[in-house]
């Protein structure tokens, strides 16, 4: 769950399952997906938390996340990053590069759907964590 976000727009590709269903029962915003638009003007909020359809946060993470909005970000803090931990059939796989996930909501350098790793983004507790089977 994404308690920890005051806003979950999802930006849907055509799926063909139910995430649009799901997705605006737990209040999501949904906006259909264009080429060549860069969605991060549509988000009312200062950050931007991307992650991908198939993955979910520890509830760690989600404590640390809860801990940054409680306590305040200093201004020279643009970015977050937080380790992922990827599911496969022997188990679960730590990935032991940090990505950059969390990002001020002017952020301009993405690659494609997520943001471009800063090595300066401050590091949270917790995990990502990547579903590959359903």
């Amino acid at each position: 769950m994404l308690f920890p976000c005051d806003e979950i727009l999802i930006v849907d590709y055509d799926s063909q399952d139910a995430t649009l269903e799901i997705a605006r029962e737990y209040g999501a915003r949904v906006l259909p997906a264009k080429p060549g638009i860069s969605y991060s003007d549509s988000v009312r909020g200062d950050w931007i938390f991307a992650i991908d359809p198939r993955e979910s946060i520890t509830e760690s993470l989600a404590a640390s996340l809860f801990e940054w909005k409680v306590e305040g970000i200093p201004e020279n803090i643009r970015a977050f990053s937080m380790y992922r931990r990827d599911e496969t059939l022997e188990g679960w796989l730590s990935n032991p590069i940090a990505q950059t996930r969390l990002v001020r909501a002017d952020w301009n350098r993405w690659a494609g759907n997520f943001p471009e790793t800063d090595t300066s983004a401050v590091a949270l507790e917790g995990h990502l964590l990547h579903f590959v089977f359903p």
